[in-house]
C-alpha cells in the first residue's frame, strides 16, 4: 500500500494548486512534489531571485518534496564558475539544499534536438528562412495573421535543412526552426515561434559540438519533463508563454508532463533588479563588487549583516500573488531588525569619539563592571568592561548649552554611564579653533552600577568606552544606493539616481576590548547606535572594520 501523502495547510494560490494536484483525483495524485530552481549562471543572485528561490525550494519543503538546482546555460556564452559557486553558496546560506540533484540545461541538448526532429517529422515544425527583420514584419497584428512563405515546406526538405543547419552549412541568422502552431493566434507567442536558431559560438560545456541552440521556451519544458518536475514555478512574464510550454510537453515524447504556475516578481523601491544594470555598477566601479553591502545581491546583503532568517522571513511575509507590486526596502530592514534585536549580542562603541575625563576619579585606578550580553537573554551571560578616569563618549552626547529636551552631557547635568556610575558634567575644554575636545565631569562614588544611593532620578544613560584599552576601528555607514524610489523607471537613467552619500566611512572609532576577535558572520548591537557586523572581506584583529547592517530606529510601519 502506498504511503499516505499528508497535505499541509496552504497559505497562497501556488500551495493551493499543488495541494489540489497531489490530492485524490489530481493530476499528480500520490506523487512527490518536485520543483526546480533554474538560475542563469551569468551573475550573482539578488533579493528578487531570492523570492523565486524561496518559493521553489520552500514549496517543495512544505509538501515533503524535493527541488532541483539547474543552471540555465542554453545560451552559448562562456559560463563563469565564479557565478555557479556563488549561487550554490547563496542557496546553502539560506538553508536550502538540492542533495545530488544538480544539473545543467546543456545536459539535455541531445534530447532537445531529438524532439525537434520529431516535431518536423510530425509536420509540427519547419525550417524558415525569414530574417529576424522579416519575421517582425510578417508577424501581423491582432486582426492580421502572421505569415511565412516557408510554412508549407515539405517535411523531408525541412528535415534535410535542419540537419544541415546542425552540420554548420549556414551562417548565423540564415534560418530558424519554427514550431507550426497557429499564425492567427491572439497569443503572439503561439504564432509559429522559433524554437532553434543558428549560432556559431562554442559552448562552455559542449564545445563545438553544436552550432544550433534551442530557444528557452522550447528548452525549458523539456528540461522540466526530463527531470520529472511536477510543478514548474515561474515569474509572471512567463504566463503568456504557458500555452507554448504545454504545447511542447504535449507534442514531444517526454517522460513526464509538468505543470507551469506563475507568480508576480519581487519589486523593491530604491534599488534595481536588472542583472545587466547591477553588472554595469560593478564594471564601472560604482560599487566595490557584487558583494558590496549596498547591492541587493545575496552576497552583498550577507556581507552587510543580513541573516538567512531575516531574508526568508521577508520573502515569506511579502506573500505570493499574481499582482505586481513594489515592497518598501524598509520592510526588508524591519525583518532584519526583528531578528537581530533577538539574537545580536550587545556591545559598546563610540563612532565619533570625544574624550570624557572624570576629574575626581583616581588616575591610577581601574575597575571592572559586568555588562549583560543581551538584556532579554540572560543565558547569553555577561562580560566585564573596564572603567577608568579617561573614557570616550559620542560627540553628540555633549552640548555646551542645553537645547530642548536634551538630557545628556551639559554643564551641571547628571548622566548615568551605562553599568558604571552617575557623573555630573562640570565643563569642557576647546582647541584653538573653538572645537570641544574634552568634557569634564565628577563621579558619585555611591552610585556604583548606575544607581544613586539616595534614589534620585537620572534622566539619561549613555554608552562609553574605556580609553585605556579601547580598540580603534573603521566603521562603514551604508544608506540606500539610490536617491529615487524608482530608479528603474523607463523614463530614467538609473545611474543618474545614484546616491553620492550611500557610504560614509568613519575612522578612529573606538570599540570595547571584547570586540578584538569579532569576525563575520557575528552581529552586534552597538548600544544606541544600530546593528553592526565585522566586514567579512576587510576586517581583521589588526584592523577592525564594522558595517552598519541597519539602524536601531524602525521607520517601517507594518500594515501601511
Amino acid at each position: 500500500m502506498a504511503e499516505e501523502i499528508i497535505i499541509p495547510e496552504t497559505k497562497n494560490f501556488i500551495e493551493a494548486f499543488v495541494a489540489e494536484d497531489i490530492a485524490q483525483g489530481g493530476q499528480f495524485e500520490g506523487m512527490q512534489v518536485h520543483t526546480r530552481f533554474p538560475p542563469e549562471p551569468n551573475g550573482y543572485l539578488h533579493i528578487g531571485h531570492c523570492k523565486a528561490l524561496c518559493i521553489d525550494f520552500g514549496t517543495a519543503e512544505k509538501f515533503g518534496g524535493i527541488c532541483n538546482l539547474r543552471m540555465d546555460d542554453t545560451n552559448p556564452t562562456k559560463e563563469d564558475t565564479e557565478y555557479v559557486d556563488a549561487i550554490k553558496e547563496d542557496i546553502h546560506w539560506l538553508g536550502f539544499d538540492w542533495d545530488d540533484r544538480f544539473f545543467y540545461a546543456s545536459q539535455y541538448f541531445d534530447k532537445m534536438y531529438e524532439c525537434a526532429e520529431e516535431l518536423i517529422k510530425k509536420g509540427l515544425a519547419y525550417v524558415c528562412e525569414l530574417t529576424p527583420e522579416q519575421m517582425r514584419e510578417y508577424r501581423g497584428d491582432l486582426t492580421t495573421p502572421a505569415r511565412s512563405p516557408y510554412r508549407d515546406r515539405p517535411i523531408e526538405e525541412s528535415l534535410d535543412l535542419f540537419r544541415r543547419m546542425r552540420a554548420g552549412e549556414f551562417p548565423n541568422g540564415a534560418m530558424t526552426l519554427r514550431a507550426k502552431i497557429d499564425l492567427a493566434s491572439g497569443n503572439f507567442n503561439m504564432r509559429d515561434p522559433a524554437i532553434y536558431r543558428i549560432n556559431h559560438m562554442p559552448h562552455h560545456a559542449t564545445g563545438d559540438k553544436w552550432c544550433i541552440y534551442p530557444m528557452y521556451d522550447f528548452a525549458h519544458p523539456i528540461e522540466d519533463a526530463m527531470e520529472h518536475i511536477t510543478h514548474s514555478l515561474c515569474s509572471l512574464e512567463f504566463e503568456a508563454h504557458r500555452p507554448l510550454y504545454n504545447w511542447v510537453v504535449e507534442h514531444c515524447d517526454l517522460p513526464s508532463k509538468p505543470r507551469q504556475i506563475e507568480f508576480a516578481r519581487l519589486g523593491i523601491n530604491y534599488t534595481v533588479m536588472s542583472k545587466r544594470k547591477l553588472r554595469l555598477l560593478v564594471e564601472e566601479g560604482r560599487v566595490s563588487g557584487w558583494d558590496d553591502p549596498r547591492m541587493p545581491t545575496l552576497c552583498g546583503l550577507r556581507r552587510r549583516g543580513y541573516t538567512p532568517k531575516s531574508v526568508r522571513s521577508f520573502c515569506e511575509r511579502i506573500g505570493v500573488s499574481k499582482a505586481a507590486s513594489t515592497v518598501e526596502f524598509g520592510f526588508l530592514e524591519h525583518c532584519l531588525r526583528e531578528d537581530l534585536n533577538d539574537t545580536a549580542k550587545r556591545a559598546m562603541a563610540v563612532l565619533r569619539p570625544l574624550r570624557l575625563t572624570i576629574t575626581n576619579y583616581p588616575a591610577d585606578r581601574q575597575e571592572r563592571f559586568p555588562v549583560e550580553n543581551h538584556p532579554d537573554h540572560p543565558e547569553l551571560g555577561s562580560r566585564e568592561v573596564t572603567f577608568s578616569r579617561s573614557l570616550w563618549i559620542e560627540q553628540d552626547d555633549f552640548m555646551e548649552e542645553k537645547v530642548g529636551k536634551f538630557f545628556r552631557f551639559f554643564p551641571g547635568n547628571e548622566v548615568r554611564l551605562k553599568g558604571a556610575y552617575v557623573v555630573k558634567c562640570t565643563g569642557c575644554r576647546k582647541d584653538e579653533n573653538g572645537q570641544v575636545v574634552e568634557v569634564f565631569c565628577e563621579y558619585d562614588p555611591e552610585s556604583r552600577g548606575g544607581n544613586p544611593a539616595d534614589g534620585r532620578k537620572v534622566k539619561s544613560t549613555v554608552h562609553w568606552v574605556d580609553a585605556t584599552n579601547a580598540l580603534d576601528a573603521e566603521v562603514r555607514l551604508y544608506s540606500n544606493l539610490f536617491t529615487d524610489p524608482d530608479p528603474d523607471a523607463a523614463d530614467k537613467n538609473f545611474l543618474d539616481c545614484l546616491n553620492p552619500d550611500s557610504l560614509e566611512v568613519l575612522t578612529g572609532c573606538k570599540v570595547e576590548a571584547a570586540l578584538a576577535d569579532a569576525a563575520a558572520p557575528e552581529s552586534f548591537q552597538f548600544m544606541r547606535l544600530g546593528y553592526f557586523c565585522p566586514d567579512s572581506r576587510d576586517s581583521s584583529p589588526e584592523h577592525l572594520v564594522f558595517n552598519r547592517s541597519v539602524s536601531l530606529k524602525d521607520s517601517f510601519k507594518p500594515g501601511k
